[in-house]
């Protein structure tokens, strides 16, 4: 890998795990509901997704993937 890792390198990976999870757990109960509880999940999912990203970007490209 060669390239250096953040200075909190075990508590972002708990986090990148942890808001992985809850999408998961969201995108099936977001299968069951419609209207405003549907919107709410998909802007948590989308809340989620951005601090994924943001966490992503503090790691080496395509550390997370090498990983699962």
């Amino acid at each position: 890998m060669g390239e250096e890792l953040p200075e909190n390198f075990p508590e972002f990976s708990i986090m990148y795990k942890t808001l992985t999870s809850q999408i998961i757990k969201l995108e099936k109960e977001k299968e069951n509901l419609k209207g405003k509880e549907r919107e709410k999940i998909k802007s948590k999912i989308q809340t989620y997704e951005t601090e994924i990203a943001k966490i992503k970007k503090k790691f080496p490209d395509n550390f997370f993937e090498e990983l699962s």
